[in-house]
């Protein structure tokens, strides 16, 4: 039987551990910030920006319940909430009736464009002491992370 004290040594299983605290710090700590200044939950935004990026400002739910990893029943859930607020609506595929899709509205693309104020000037105070070098490496690594092979 494997010895688990040494098994918890492994240097990837600290490095994971550590990118997963840093993760979830920053989110609870922007995301509560961003809630607070602008009345937007950090799930929202994140929603609202992706939306925005797309072409025609809207996504298959599927795709965006890829994106913000949440379960088809999650994403339903969360754009129903949005759509109450007048963020986005939902709107039918002209071609297949099973597929739905999210798009943002002009007062989620106005709240949007107030909540990317407030959460840049934060990550700014966040990575201040980063050199544009170490960002632009960050960003490197992200990126090839995001890419790697995952088991099956």
């Amino acid at each position: 039987m494997p010895d688990a004290a040494a098994a918890t040594d492994d240097a990837l299983v600290s490095t994971f551990g550590r990118l997963l605290e840093a993760a979830a710090r920053l989110e609870r700590r922007l995301g509560t910030a961003l809630e607070a200044e602008t009345g937007v939950p950090h799930v929202w935004f994140e929603v609202l920006v992706r939306l925005a990026r797309s072409e025609r400002g809207m996504l298959p739910m599927g795709e965006l319940a890829g994106q913000i990893t949440l379960t088809s029943g999650g994403v339903t859930r969360l754009v129903d909430r949005m759509d109450a607020a007048g963020l986005v609506t939902r709107q039918a595929c002209a071609t297949d009736r099973r597929v739905s899709y999210a798009a943002i509205t002009d007062a989620g693309r106005a709240k949007l464009a107030e909540a990317v104020g407030v959460h840049a000037t934060n990550l700014r105070t966040v990575f201040d002491g980063f050199s544009d070098r170490e960002l632009a490496v960050l960003d490197r690594l992200l990126d090839r992370l995001r890419g790697a092979p995952l088991p099956a």
